[in-house]
């Protein structure tokens, strides 16, 4: 069910409030989002955007370095990432 703007917490979306990195370099939600009803949708669109993409990267090349995937895959995967990248920022201006 799809809330509209002002229903919504001012956090919402945010990647750095609802996903944060933490000191082992991993991202963990915090428990206050975690009782939150907004947190699947909140997540969602805060990976949708330039620093979900971007934490998307390093999740390839993390999978890569672990031998999870071939070079081959993770080229892939990193240039559609990249083609995402550009569309974001061609339609933010």
């Amino acid at each position: 069910m799809a809330t509209t703007p002002k229903e919504r917490p001012s956090c919402f979306g945010e990647l750095d409030i609802v996903f944060p990195e933490c000191e082992d370099g991993f991202r963990y939600s915090p428990e206050t989002c975690l009782t939150c009803e907004h947190k699947t949708e909140c997540l969602r669109v805060a990976m949708k955007g330039k620093g979900g993409l971007q934490i998307q990267g390093t999740n390839i090349d993390r999978a890569y370095a672990a031998g999870m995937v071939g070079f081959l895959e993770r080229w892939s995967k990193k240039k559609e990432l990249h083609r995402k990248l550009k569309n974001k920022e061609t339609k933010d201006r």
